[in-house]
């Protein structure tokens, strides 16, 4: 355990000015681009433009809606700690800002992408179930870094980079585009290449972290990841027991012929 707190009083009048902006910036952008859950999820968990996001007052809607909360922790942790967190229902959150000089790009995740893009979907009963399931899955092969990387590279094209249909439109669930303002525009592009969810194809390939993805998988419905985590767990096992591995693994492709 990490006992951290957020220490609310302590935000500076620059901190509160980068998440107007951020947060100004990003729900004009996405009043027609995000999930449908995703909005909702702002409004459930009363964010706005005026005030940074008190974690006591998160924990208790969260509580009342689908009994997750928030967990502070220093910045990124090890694998280990994240999935256990997520597997008990607790999702793991920086507290510190950006600069106003990083509006658009950080290697690290501040509170601005594990809050305005992660925290409102923590209201979505199907969503959590996956989290938490995704989360056990990974703990099972915790020590395998084969199975750590095939996690996350189903983490990263759902939870962090995923699409999902609604109204015959395409809209963003996924995290890391939510909180980016170039990605948000890009990845409903005609550039863009976006292709129907398919677990064996996620897990074949890496994912890029500089720069933006070269596919993003759409869902129909929040129900379709809940209804992936069995095949996720039999991929996983198959994976593990058919691709030699020594405890490393590299951004190579893998084949996954079953």
């Amino acid at each position: 355990m990490y006992n951290l707190q957020q220490h609310y009083e302590e935000y500076t009048a620059d901190d509160r000015e980068v998440w107007k902006v951020l947060y100004d910036r990003q729900t004009a952008l996405l009043q027609n681009r995000a999930s449908t859950a995703f909005l909702n999820g702002l409004e459930k968990l009363q964010f706005t433009n005026r005030s940074i996001p008190d974690f006591r007052r998160v924990n208790n809607i969260l509580s009342e809606t689908t009994g997750w909360q928030i967990e502070v922790v220093p910045g990124l942790i090890e694998d280990a700690r994240f999935f256990d967190l997520l597997s008990n229902k607790r999702f793991p959150s920086s507290t510190w800002l950006r600069k106003m000089n990083q509006l658009d790009y950080l290697e690290e995740p501040d509170m601005f992408h594990d809050c305005f893009a992660h925290m409102p979907l923590l209201t979505d009963s199907f969503f959590v179930t996956y989290l938490e399931a995704l989360a056990k899955i990974a703990l099972k092969h915790i020590n395998d870094a084969l199975a750590v990387e095939l996690i996350g590279r189903i983490y990263w094209f759902t939870v962090e980079f995923g699409l999902i249909k609604e109204s015959d439109a395409v809209r963003i669930y996924g995290a890391g585009i939510l909180s980016s303002n170039s990605e948000s525009s890009f990845c409903l592009s005609e550039q863009a290449n976006r292709k129907a969810f398919q677990i064996k194809e996620i897990m074949e390939k890496h994912y890029y972290k500089d720069h933006f993805q070269d596919r993003y998988y759409v869902i129909e419905s929040y129900k379709d990841l809940s209804n992936a985590i069995p095949e996720i767990d039999q991929m996983m096992e198959y994976a593990l027991a058919r691709i030699p591995h020594d405890g490393s693994i590299n951004a190579t492709p893998l084949d996954l012929n079953l």
